[in-house]
């Protein structure tokens, strides 16, 4: 396995990540996101009409650092160049769920429930392979 896939795939043992989308003008929006590893792609959960999945509709190219829950990083954070699609698929976001539940647990559990009480505009999946 090379590096670069070898440091994407330790990304998804991170609690968070920050997930930096690319803007039209070439300008890096950081956000930080809860990921999980779902065989050699790791997976993010998003608004289907969020900024992060429109810069994904003209730019693939995402990089992701470990993060904290501020989207803080650390001087010296591993930095992973990788390609990034959303996927609204059913099979995918259920897939999804699953596996966000199974490392977030009761905290995932009580998002979507208030995002479901919220009524909150659908949610897509962000799958991000090594480019």
């Amino acid at each position: 396995m090379a590096d670069t896939e070898a440091t994407l795939h330790a990304m998804g043992d991170e609690h968070y990540i920050q997930l930096t989308t690319f803007r039209k003008n070439g300008d890096a929006v950081g956000t930080a996101v809860w990921v999980v590893r779902d065989a050699d792609r790791l997976l993010v959960t998003t608004g289907a009409d969020s900024g992060k999945v429109k810069r994904l509709h003209h730019t693939l190219a995402v990089e992701l650092r470990p993060c904290d829950r501020a989207g803080k990083v650390v001087d010296g954070a591993p930095l992973v160049m990788a390609i990034a699609r959303d996927d609204p698929s059913e099979a995918t976001r259920e897939r999804l769920d699953e596996l966000l539940l199974a490392k977030y647990g009761l905290l995932y559990r009580a998002i979507r429930a208030a995002q479901k009480l919220r009524r909150s505009s659908a949610s897509t999946a962000v799958v991000i392979t090594a480019d």
